[in-house]
């Protein structure tokens, strides 16, 4: 299939004087949460919440900061979430994905609006 990876802006929505920060997130539907690396954690001001126990790919487990919240903007989508701080690039997972109706494109290799709200998120609440 391929990378998949989305242009999107990060920014803290509790300071709100400070510039979004444009970044080429790795979109992936395997990973749950965002991940940013400390030095966009830093730019951001972000807080950190609390601490997370993560398993990365090889089945080791180690413990990461859970900084945010987050506000997430791809095109006229946006989300708002928290962010495992941890690796040394964007990875966009599935839940800021779904929060936005979001899409991967293995064929385009790229991230879609879901073709059957295209103008504006939807979301299943039943």
């Amino acid at each position: 299939m391929g990378h998949i990876f989305a242009d999107i802006e990060l920014s803290n929505p509790r300071i709100s004087e400070l510039q979004p920060i444009k970044v080429r997130a790795f979109a992936e539907t395997g990973a749950l949460m965002l991940c940013i690396p400390s030095h966009i954690a830093i730019q951001l001001k972000l807080e950190t919440e609390s601490e997370r126990e993560v398993t990365v790919a090889d089945g080791r487990k180690t413990i990461v900061p859970y900084a945010g919240p987050i506000r997430v903007t791809f095109a006229n989508r946006v989300c708002f979430v928290g962010a495992l701080v941890f690796g040394d690039e964007v990875l966009l997972g599935s839940v800021p994905i779904e929060d936005m109706d979001l899409l991967l494109s293995p064929s385009r290799h790229e991230v879609i609006f879901d073709p059957a709200s295209p103008n504006i998120p939807h979301a299943r609440v039943k």
